[in-house]
């Protein structure tokens, strides 16, 4: 084997394990959220999968003719790429449970072992390279520099340019491919081994179309599923990762499905006067919020502040989005303050990666930003979810009380009770929260939930720490159903 096609196998390889472990996040999201948490499990798992196999390979190497290896590892390795999404889609149903346990065992069953067949290749091939022991040195760093190259050219060209342009699949497809020619090409044997990998990788391809996957928009951050609601004709419900998200009425955008956003309903007609308002939302899913207040006070300016640009143009195809509506494309954190200082009466925080508020919009330093874009007598409503101890929610309320004067939260009383879960309604001003007259509104249309603010907020929040920047642990915090 030339030293420039040894190099390039290396490359390509090492490549490769980062391609897929870059597309595993992807994968898994559907079943297992995008968090902090599914990143160190995906890293963990690949990692060692890594080290296995560079054992392996090396011990494998010594004992066997290299020349004879390198062919059937990277069939191997393909192969095994092209079955990690048949194998997620049946096994992630079946995984329970979204914490480190689950987390790692799922990741597991899917990538481990393509990330160790396709790292047993660097040591083969140092092993045929190696052609002296005087020259170990020399030839072991230069094919480590080669796979490290490889693997940062992996991970810089899928996460910049293959999953902006492509869906998941098709990447993995090409990748599987790929090293399953390349494997036929390395081993010679284009005969019955060949006739069995091109039937066996027809087979994945074949079973990944077969078996349809779980979404039905792939975007750049989520799994999206639009599902058509039977009781009503133009309700449509957008579902990200598996967790609704939002709900529309094509037919009626005054109607609102989910508890909390007609709590945040009530909110705003209890505190702001009649008419049209200046408003900002972080976190676009559904656009519910334009459609309703454009509707219920005309003449409303709303800008949308929503990162990802597939789900924006699936809200104007699918979701009712108005073709004139300002959505601005971009990460809030940074587009907030260019939306000016002291000119809106409302912000919603509405943003969700999972279950989880990216950490980042959940912040003493972000939340400032908000307090700098509200206007005197603006309110700012915050929508998380939380289950068990509450931990999340406590502390994002003692964040808002760090910034704001006046801070209240709205939620069902076994919430509050820390007895069940699901989504809190946060409220932040600088004026006065009328507790009470959002109550009544809430009971006058038949909602159960109460507000808590002054001592018995402080008693809910008890001795949670605010979020800052260096601190906000969000994804750890976070209680799962």
């Amino acid at each position: 084997m030339t030293q420039a096609v040894a190099r390039t196998v290396v490359f390509a390889t090492s490549a490769a394990v980062l391609v897929i472990e870059i597309l595993a996040q992807r994968l898994l999201a559907p079943y297992l959220g995008v968090s902090l948490e599914v990143v160190t499990g995906v890293i963990g798992v690949v990692l060692a999968g890594i080290a296995v196999g560079a054992w392996a390979g090396g011990r494998a190497a010594d004992r066997m003719d290299p020349a004879k290896l390198l062919g059937p590892l990277l069939i191997a390795g393909g192969l095994s790429a092209l079955a990690s999404p048949l194998i997620v889609d049946i096994a992630g149903p079946a995984i329970s449970s979204a914490g480190p346990l689950g987390i790692v065992v799922l990741t597991t069953v899917g990538f481990f072992l393509p990330a160790a067949i396709l790292s047993a290749v660097p040591p083969v091939v140092v092993k045929l390279r190696l052609a002296t022991l005087e020259q170990t040195g020399t030839v072991v760093g230069s094919y480590s520099a080669v796979g490290t190259a490889g693997g940062i050219f992996g991970t810089f060209f899928t996460g910049f340019v293959l999953i902006a342009a492509f869906p998941t699949r098709p990447i993995v497809i090409a990748v599987g491919t790929a090293l399953v020619i390349g494997g036929l090409a390395l081993w010679g044997r284009f005969g019955r081994a060949g006739l069995n990998a091109t039937a066996a990788g027809l087979v994945l391809i074949g079973g990944m179309f077969a078996l349809p996957g779980p979404c039905d928009f792939e975007t750049t951050y989520s799994c999206a599923v639009i599902r058509a609601d039977l009781d009503r004709p133009g309700g449509r419900t957008l579902i990200l990762d598996q967790v609704s998200n939002s709900y529309v009425d094509l037919e009626d955008p005054t109607h609102l499905e989910f508890r909390y956003a007609k709590v945040v309903a009530d909110v705003i007609d209890t505190m702001l006067p009649d008419g049209p308002i200046t408003a900002t939302s972080i976190g676009g899913g559904g656009f519910t919020f334009d459609a309703y207040l454009k509707a219920t006070r005309p003449g409303t300016r709303h800008v949308t502040l929503e990162i990802d640009r597939e789900l924006v143009a699936i809200g104007h195809r699918y979701l009712g989005l108005a073709g004139d509506a300002e959505v601005v494309v971009d990460d809030a954190r940074r587009s907030l303050p260019r939306l000016g200082r002291g000119v809106a009466d409302f912000v919603l925080g509405d943003a969700f990666s999972g279950l989880s508020v990216p950490w980042h919009l959940t912040t003493v330093e972000f939340v400032t930003d908000i307090a700098d874009h509200l206007a005197p007598h603006g309110i700012y409503v915050m929508n998380v979810i939380d289950y068990g101890d509450l931990d999340f929610v406590r502390s994002e309320a003692a964040t808002l009380r760090d910034v704001f004067a006046h801070v209240a939260v709205f939620a069902p009383p076994t919430y509050l009770a820390a007895q069940a879960g699901g989504n809190f309604v946060l409220v932040a001003s600088r004026v006065p929260i009328p507790v009470g007259a959002v109550e009544e509104a809430i009971r006058a249309r038949g909602g159960v939930e109460i507000g808590i603010t002054g001592e018995a907020l402080d008693a809910f929040v008890g001795d949670a720490r605010p979020l800052t920047d260096d601190y906000a642990p969000v994804d750890q915090m976070i209680d799962r159903p």
